[in-house]
């Protein structure tokens, strides 16, 4: 199965509600971003076990580890929780950023340095999470050119 089957077969997976707001979400990220690069991540290590949600990924940065070992990785994120949806901005150097800059104005919402959670798109302002997720993408663009 190739990665757009497998974005639509688990986004199709989920309860009604939360299907409704992945799809819009995902459509809103491929219409701002047509040309990055989409992952599927199915939450398993490499022995098959479970450890993660699984994930959609838009865009491709490096991430560097205190080791000095890198490896590509999305630069935006989007995973159904237990709760609701989480949306990842990965690679951002401030971990201050996100909630001092987004979590005032973005509603009912979950903020922390690299993820935005929350029940429902009606729960938070769309306009503020697309101005997070636009800064995750041009920090780590600029960073890391795709």
């Amino acid at each position: 199965m190739d990665v757009d089957d497998q974005i639509t077969a688990y986004i199709d997976s989920q309860p009604t509600a939360k299907r409704s707001d992945l799809q819009t979400l995902h459509a809103r990220i491929r219409e701002r971003f047509p040309d990055h690069k989409l992952w599927f991540l199915d939450g398993r290590d490499a022995t098959g076990k479970t450890v993660t949600n699984p994930n959609i990924g838009y865009g491709s940065h490096t991430l560097s580890y205190a080791d000095g070992t890198t490896k590509p990785f999305y630069q935006i994120g989007l995973s159904a929780n237990t709760t609701g949806i989480s949306v990842y901005i990965m690679g951002l150097n401030d971990k201050t950023y996100l909630p001092r800059t987004y979590a005032p104005t973005l509603g009912k919402a979950s903020v922390t340095g690299y993820c935005i959670k929350f029940k429902a798109l009606k729960d938070i302002d769309l306009a503020t999470l697309d101005a997070a997720i636009q800064h995750g993408v041009e920090t780590t663009t600029n960073r890391n050119p795709q």
